[in-house]
């Protein structure tokens, strides 16, 4: 990690927080400034998706990267069809439409909700995957079984091994009270330094340190969202004066030049401040997480695996910044889900930009 704030970069050499600066950011899906490089394809390709998104809404049941790269778009309709191809996207005429999955999220939201059980979109099946961990069992899981068997097909049920839980721990990196998180984005309100990180992180502390012995402050909580969504914002005790835009890749750095949402099937790695450096895909959107400390909506749902302490590092893609780690199941031996906050929503949020 490095980061604008020298007892920050101190960490970044001891403790290996995990952060990811950009250069000057200020909107959810901004784009570069005119003296920024060309968008990546998957830059023109995440923000394509995003704009048929909202054109289509309910008429688009989701959208996904194919094996060769291409922007497949599910439609309903004809006229949807003909306005994919116009855009550049390759359309796919499916049984459901986005109001019908949604209505049975919905559903799902009533009847289902239970810590341990996850939901999202799969575009490429046209169907809700309702995830339900190891903790489900006895009346909890036939409650769950019997929501999910109202829906019909609409709903495809799996296991996941594990508990779906949150990646906090003790240790190193970034420190409050007993915890320890990796570091996400360093990011600027005004004319203001701050850092974003998990919000179930900032729900622990409110002074955040570069050390164990909680001797060097890098700064104090701003903003704190958790359940519901899982950002916070800690701001610098201290002006920043070194600045620089790459995330620590552990061995080397990658630059950081955009901010985006992702797409299904993209390739993505995530740095955190336990594991370092891991690579997977996207499987899912707007995904419903129900963590035993409450319930998390419009996540990012990936393969990337991630252990305790991973809480808050970063998700990104070539240049691009992409989200903040939250949790999921498993580990970085056996595998597992993770999901991410997007981190359009908390630059979004408290009206900040990544540098």
């Amino acid at each position: 990690m490095r980061t604008p704030h020298s007892r920050a970069r101190r960490v970044a050499l001891v403790g290996s927080a995990a952060a990811l600066l950009t250069a000057a950011l200020s909107t959810p899906a901004a784009h570069a400034s005119a003296t920024s490089p060309a968008p990546s394809p998957a830059d023109r390709q995440n923000r394509l998706a995003d704009s048929l998104a909202r054109t289509l809404g309910d008429r688009s049941a989701g959208s996904y990267l194919d094996a060769s790269g291409k922007l497949v778009v599910t439609v309903s309709d004809a006229a949807s069809a003909n306005a994919v191809r116009a855009a550049g996207a390759q359309p796919r005429t499916v049984a459901r439409t986005g109001a019908v999955l949604n209505r049975a999220m919905d559903a799902l939201k009533r009847d289902a909700t239970v810590p341990g059980t996850a939901w999202a979109v799969d575009p490429k099946t046209n169907q809700v995957v309702l995830s339900v961990d190891s903790t489900v069992t006895g009346a909890k899981l036939a409650k769950v079984k019997k929501a999910a068997a109202k829906q019909g097909t609409a709903v495809r049920t799996e296991r996941v091994a594990g508990a779906f839980r949150t990646f906090t721990a003790g240790g190193d990196a970034i420190y409050t009270g007993n915890y320890r998180c990796s570091l996400g984005f360093n990011v600027k309100v005004g004319g203001a330094y701050y850092f974003l990180t998990a919000g179930h992180c900032t729900n622990l502390g409110s002074t955040w340190y570069s050390n164990s012995a909680h001797t060097a402050v890098l700064g104090t909580r701003a903003g704190s969202t958790f359940p519901g969504h899982d950002y916070g914002i800690v701001k610098y005790s201290s002006t920043p004066t070194d600045t620089t835009g790459v995330v620590d890749t552990y061995g080397g750095s990658q630059n950081i030049t955009s901010a985006a949402n992702p797409t299904v099937g993209q390739s993505v790695r995530r740095s955190g401040s336990t594991t370092h450096v891991h690579s997977g895909t996207v499987t899912a959107l707007n995904q419903t997480v129900n963590y035993a400390e409450g319930t998390v909506t419009g996540m990012i749902r990936t393969t990337v695996c991630a252990e305790g302490g991973d809480s808050g590092g970063s998700l990104y893609s070539g240049t691009t910044a992409l989200g903040l780690t939250s949790g999921g199941s498993g580990n970085c031996t056996s595998g597992g889900t993770t999901f991410f906050q997007p981190v359009t929503g908390a630059l979004s949020a408290y009206g900040a930009s990544v540098y």
